[in-house]
C-alpha cells in the first residue's frame, strides 16, 4: 500500500512570494499550500499525502510556543501517517529541529524538515528537489528528527545553519551526516531506522534565554545587569577555544549562581568541545558554577536550557545538560577527549 505522509506548513522560503517592491513576504495560507503541493505534479507518486498549515510566518519569528505545536500535530496524528515533513524557514531551522528532537523523544517514524534558498515560484530555486528528497527520505527506513537540504540529511539535533545563500546551507555540528543524496538517498550505516516506539512527547520551553558571544575586552557588568532585571532565566555563553573565558568573569558567576541562573558555556568553534578544565580560565568558571556544555550545538545547548528550565529544578539542570536525550552529546567521546562528569 501506498504510505501516508503529514506535511506540516510552516512558511519560509519555499513558499513566499514577492510583493509589489520585490521583497519576499509569507503568501496567503491557502495559496501557500497549493504552492507547495505544486511544486512537483509527480509527489502523489512517493506517498499519500496530508497537508496541515500550522504557521505562515518568516522563520524569524518561530517561537517556543509554534514548536509545541508542531510537536502536538505530529504526536496527535502519529499513528496514521508512515512520515513527516514538515516545511520551514532557514533561519531558525536548526532551532525548530532541537526543539522536536527533545520534543518527540523514542519517535520510530521520520521527521524529516526542509525549506529552500530560493522561493519556489524561481525557476532557479532548489525548493522542488528539497521538497521531493523529503519526501523521499520520509517514507525511507529512518527515524528521528532530520534537516534535509541540498546533498546532505543532517541530524536535527546537532544541525547549525552555515550560509545564508549556498544552496547547501547546513552541516552536522560533530557528528557524522544521516544521509547523503547524489543520483539517489543513500543513508549512513549509524542512521537510526524505523522501530516501534512509544512515543514520548516532552514539549515545554521557557522564552527568556540568552545567547551570547564572548569577545575581546567584554566587559562582564553588562550581563550583570541582565541579571538584575531578573528576567533572564538562563544564558548560554559561546566562550573562547576549550570554553575559556577571562578572569574578570569570575563576579558574573558568582551572581549567576547566586540568583540561581543557569549559565552554560559552549565553544564559539563550529567543530570543538568545551573542556573547561584544561586551562585555569576555564576551570575557574567551571568552580563558580559554570555549566560545560561540551560538543553539542549553540542551537541545542539554547533549545535544550530552554527546555530544562521547564521541566527540572534549578539543582537538576547542570545535570539535565550532560544528559544525551536524542544524539545531541557523546559522553563516550568526551570522556576519551577527557571530560570529566560529576
Amino acid at each position: 500500500m501506498k504510505k501516508k505522509l503529514l506535511v506540516l506548513t510552516c512558511g519560509g522560503t519555499i513558499i513566499m512570494q514577492k510583493n509589489a517592491a520585490g521583497i519576499l513576504v509569507p503568501a496567503g495560507e491557502k495559496e501557500a499550500v497549493n504552492a507547495l503541493m505544486s511544486l512537483e505534479p509527480h509527489l502523489g507518486d512517493i506517498a499519500e499525502f496530508s497537508v496541515v498549515n500550522i504557521a505562515n510566518i518568516d522563520s524569524s519569528n518561530m517561537t517556543p510556543v509554534l514548536w509545541d505545536t508542531l510537536a502536538a500535530a505530529i504526536h496527535e496524528r502519529f499513528a496514521a501517517f508512515d512520515g513527516f515533513v514538515i516545511t520551514h524557514g532557514t533561519d531558525t531551522m536548526a532551532y525548530t529541529a532541537a526543539a522536536l528532537s527533545l520534543s518527540l523523544q523514542n519517535i520510530g517514524k521520520p521527521v524529516i524538515i526542509t525549506g529552500s534558498q530560493i522561493p519556489g515560484s524561481s525557476l532557479n530555486s532548489d525548493a522542488r528537489r528539497n521538497m521531493v528528497n523529503a519526501a523521499m527520505a520520509a517514507v525511507m527506513d529512518l527515524s528521528g528528527v532530520h534537516i534535509l537540504f541540498d546533498e546532505r540529511i543532517v541530524q536535527g539535533c546537532r544541525a547549525t545553519k552555515v550560509s545564508e545563500s549556498r544552496l547547501d546551507a547546513f552541516r552536522t555540528v560533530n557528528a557524522p551526516d544521516t544521509g547523503n543524496i547524489d543520483t539517489e538517498i543513500r543513508l549512513s550505516a549509524f542512521a537510526p531506522r524505523r522501530h516501534d516506539s512509544n512515543l514520548n512527547l516532552t514539549s515545554g520551553f521557557v522564552a527568556d534565554v540568552l545567547a551570547f558571544i564572548l569577545t575581546p575586552g567584554t566587559d562582564p557588568t553588562d550581563l550583570v545587569y541582565l541579571l538584575d532585571n531578573k528576567r533572564i532565566r538562563g544564558m548560554v555563553i559561546a566562550a573562547f577555544g576549550t570554553g575559556n573565558l577571562p578572569d574578570n568573569f569570575n563576579d558574573f558567576f558568582r551572581k549567576a549562581k547566586s540568583e540561581m541562573v543557569p549559565v552554560v558555556v559552549a565553544s564559539q568553534c563550529l567543530h570543538g568541545m568545551t573542556k573547561m578544565s584544561s586551562y585555569e580560565v576555564g576551570k575557574q568558571a567551571l568552580d563558580l558554577g559554570a555549566i560545560e556544555g561540551y560538543d553539542q550545538s549553540i542551537e541545542m545547548l539554547v533549545v535544550k536550557l530552554m527546555w530544562a528550565i521547564k521541566h527540572f529544578s534549578r539543582k537538576e539542570i547542570a545535570e539535565i545538560m550532560s544528559t544525551n536525550y536524542c544524539g545531541e552529546l557523546d559522553r563516550t567521546y568526551m570522556e576519551k577527549q577527557g571530560a570529566v562528569f560529576s
